[in-house]
C-alpha cells in the first residue's frame, strides 16, 4: 500500500535554513504519525555549505539524494517524484517553516476535494505578518508592473495577479499558488505528466498549475496550513543570473501556453523595462548611490535579459 505523503525539499546552499525546516517538518510528522503515513525526501543540487552532511547527521530518518551538479528545480523534483508512490506529493521550499500540523491539515482538505490536483496554504513572513501565496496566471499587466511599479494599490490589486486579502481567510479556487509550499494529487500528476524541466528555475509550478487547470482539475487555496516563509534563499545568492532566468522562464511559460505574438508583445515590455532600468542604474552611479562595480553588474544583467 502506498503512503499517504511524500514531502520533497530540494536545497541548494540553505543549510541552516533547511536545518529549521526540517525540525518543524519531522516534529509535525511526528504529532501526526497515527494519522499520516508521510515521508521526507531532500533533494540537494550540489550544495557546497555541508547542507548534506547536516541531513545525514541530524536527520537520520530523512532520505537523502545528493546530486553532484545542479539540476535546477523542476528536475531535482521530479527524481523524488519518480521515488515515490504516494497519494499526495507536498512540494517544500527549505526556506520554510512549518506550523502546528499542516501537512495533515492539506491532506485533509485533498481528501475532502477529490476534483483538486493542487492546494496552496497560508504563508506567512517571519514576524507572522501576511505574505501573498495565491496567484492569477501570468499577464501582460503584471509583466508591466512587475518592471514599472507605478502605485502600491495597483501591485496589490487583481490587475498584478493578486486575491484580495480579505480573501484569505477562507478556501476559495485559484489559479496557482506560490511554490514554496504546494500539495499535488498523484492521480493529476500521472495524468498531465511531471514538472517541465525546460524550466530551471520560477515558473515551473505555474506551467504545472495550467497545464493541470486546462486537464479539468481545480486548484485551491486553505486557510487550514500554515507556513513560514523566508523567501529568496537560494536565488539570493545568485540574484542576477536569477534575474536573467526569471524572464526566460517568463518567455518560455508565455511562447509555450498563450503563443509567440503574445510573446513578442511581453518581450517589448521587458525591452522597455530593462532600457528604464539601465537609466535608473546610471542616475543612481551619478548621484553616488551606486559604485561602478555596481553600475557594471546590473547593466550587465540588463543586458543578458533580453539576449
Amino acid at each position: 500500500m502506498s503512503r499517504d505523503l511524500c514531502i520533497v525539499i530540494v536545497s541548494y546552499n540553505t543549510r541552516d535554513l533547511l536545518q529549521a525546516c526540517l525540525r518543524s517538518l519531522v516534529a509535525s510528522l511526528e504529532r501526526t504519525a497515527r494519522e499520516l503515513d508521510a515521508e521526507v525526501i531532500v533533494v540537494d543540487n550540489a550544495s557546497s555549505d555541508g547542507s548534506a552532511d547536516m541531513v545525514r547527521t541530524d536527520f537520520p530518518s530523512v532520505r537523502l539524494i545528493p546530486l553532484m551538479e545542479n539540476r535546477g528545480f523542476a528536475a531535482a523534483n521530479n527524481l523524488a517524484l519518480r521515488l515515490s508512490d504516494s497519494r499526495y506529493v507536498l512540494l517544500l521550499n527549505p526556506d520554510t517553516e512549518v506550523l502546528d500540523d499542516a501537512p495533515l491539515a492539506l491532506v485533509r482538505f485533498m481528501d475532502a476535494h477529490p476534483d483538486a490536483a493542487v492546494c496552496g496554504c497560508r504563508l506567512l513572513n517571519p514576524d507572522r505578518t501576511f505574505q501573498h501565496s495565491c496567484f492569477r496566471f501570468p499577464t501582460l499587466p503584471m509583466s508591466f508592473l512587475d518592471l514599472f511599479p507605478l502605485h502600491y494599490r495597483l501591485l496589490e490589486s487583481r490587475l498584478n495577479g493578486r486575491y484580495p486579502r480579505r480573501w484569505y481567510n477562507h478556501s476559495f479556487p485559484i489559479d496557482h499558488p506560490l511554490g514554496a509550499c504546494m500539495m499535488v494529487r498523484r492521480q493529476a500528476i500521472e495524468q498531465v505528466g511531471p514538472l517541465d524541466e525546460g524550466f530551471f528555475m520560477y515558473c515551473e509550478e505555474v506551467d504545472w498549475c495550467y497545464r493541470m487547470k486546462q486537464a479539468g482539475w481545480e486548484i485551491y487555496y486553505t486557510p487550514d496550513a500554515a507556513v513560514i516563509h523566508y523567501g529568496g534563499a537560494s536565488t539570493g545568492q545568485i540574484a542576477g543570473p536569477m534575474f536573467v532566468t526569471l524572464h526566460r522562464s517568463r518567455d518560455r511559460f508565455f511562447r509555450k501556453h498563450y503563443g509567440p505574438l503574445y510573446a513578442l508583445v511581453a518581450r517589448c515590455i521587458l525591452i522597455l523595462g530593462m532600457a528604464y532600468a539601465t537609466w535608473r542604474a546610471r542616475r543612481d552611479a551619478r548621484a553616488g548611490r551606486i559604485d561602478e562595480e555596481t553600475l557594471r553588474q546590473r547593466l550587465a544583467t540588463y543586458r543578458a535579459a533580453i539576449s
